[in-house]
């Protein structure tokens, strides 16, 4: 996500006797960004150069690994929108300058990417004579919305209302789908539904092909839209005929077509970008206590195309609070003796509740993206991306205290 000219990277791994630990939402990348983006907010102190004006001198305008142009990259609007959101120009650069009573004021905010990832997908979408769609694959909703935005997708692109789709998933029996994780189901089975209704179209096309009968005898795919369960000519809604007119005549009572989309080509012209983001944050130290509180949270998110504000938002809201968790609250304690984990229960292992969540600002940017057919890109984790960061950041801003290991807990600010 940084225009950097010499990189070099090392790992050591060491063998120990604890349990692994298992991954929870945005694995790897959320720890990752934790360690770069304190790292520039220190580079940032030591220049005497603006946190956000760090990242915007040092955003790259091409895939830094291969050079070719971004399929989309809205960072530098993320950048801009949040701290406009936010009230960043109210920031005092000064460590423990802002203050409220005993309380210390903190502003810290940090970049985010989310690698794109297209798994393969497939799909079986067929139309009844009662102008029904139905909508099939393996695919499982696990509360992200799934089912909705499948139907809005069959429902705009086979020109029908949404009443009219009925969506079936979470069957092995049904078309093959990736998992409901990485962030990749969405795109790829929205991918895949854009593939099946376009066959399927083609294939109400090919029935009227030799039909001497239909309105559409003759017509192409790229002559032809559809509006309220008709296909007609573009920008002539009053002619053709409706997807129940062509069953009738030809005696079926459906017509359906299969929907794939493959994993991403080796090759492109240009780069899949994934998710980016720009999380600014508030805390509230208290100077003699040491207790934090994080006061406020701006997410700025690059999305491409959003397919249901209500549910995109809600994604990036419950992935804001899992963060909260990982950076204020959740820690796993081991036995020194025997390695055996000593807060095994949520009476012990504590994570975020009401109190903990301040006033959430989710803001969506950015234009579709052309990698995806649908214009979508991952969503869900980015929102967990970036949190860590940020509050860590804005500590350090209020206390003078480079917190490097999470979670931020008492004893590391007093």
């Amino acid at each position: 996500m940084y225009a950097c000219d010499d990189l070099a990277t090392r790992d050591r791994q060491v063998r120990l006797s604890i349990p692994s630990p298992g991954p929870m939402r945005a694995p790897g990348t959320a720890e990752a960004n934790f360690a770069v983006e304190s790292a520039l907010d220190e580079l940032s102190y030591q220049l005497g150069v603006d946190p956000v004006e760090l990242r915007l001198r040092n955003y790259t305008e091409v895939d830094p690994r291969s050079g070719r142009p971004w399929s989309s990259n809205a960072l530098r609007e993320c950048y801009q929108v949040g701290a406009q959101r936010f009230g960043w120009a109210d920031r005092n650069p000064e460590i423990g300058s802002m203050r409220d009573g005993n309380q210390l004021i903190g502003y810290g905010m940090a970049g985010v990417t989310f690698g794109q990832n297209s798994p393969a997908c497939q799909v079986t979408i067929s139309i009844s004579r009662d102008g029904t769609a139905l909508v099939r694959s393996a695919a499982a909703d696990i509360g992200t919305g799934t089912y909705t935005i499948a139907a809005q997708l069959a429902a705009g692109l086979l020109g029908l209302g949404l009443g009219q789709v009925r969506v079936e998933l979470g069957d092995s029996d049904l078309p093959p789908a990736p998992a409901a994780g990485g962030s990749q189901q969405a795109t790829a089975l929205g991918g895949a539904i854009h593939n099946g209704a376009g066959h399927l179209v083609q294939a109400f096309l090919d029935l009227a092909a030799g039909d001497e009968r239909s309105p559409l005898r003759g017509r192409q795919r790229a002559d032809v839209t559809v509006t309220d369960g008709r296909i007609h000519p573009a920008g002539d809604p009053s002619s053709g005929e409706t997807y129940r007119d062509i069953l009738t005549r030809h005696g079926l009572d459906e017509l359906a077509a299969d929907g794939a989309i493959d994993p991403q080509p080796a090759q492109s012209a240009t780069a899949p970008a994934g998710a980016f983001a720009a999380v600014f944050a508030e805390v509230r130290v208290d100077r003699d206590l040491g207790v934090l509180r994080v006061a406020r949270l701006v997410s700025v998110i690059d999305g491409g195309r959003v397919l249901n504000e209500k549910t995109a938002r809600s994604q990036i809201t419950g992935a804001t609070v899992m963060a909260i968790g990982m950076t204020l609250l959740e820690e796993t304690v081991f036995d020194p003796g025997t390695g055996r984990i000593a807060n095994a229960t949520f009476g012990d292992y504590l994570i975020p509740v009401h109190a903990d969540v301040p006033d959430l600002d989710v803001v969506f940017v950015g234009e579709p993206d052309r990698f995806s057919p649908i214009g979508a890109k991952g969503l869900g984790e980015v929102g967990t991306v970036g949190v860590s960061a940020a509050i860590a950041n804005a500590v350090y801003h209020a206390t003078g205290r480079r917190i490097r290991s999470l979670p931020i807990t008492l004893d590391k600010l007093l």
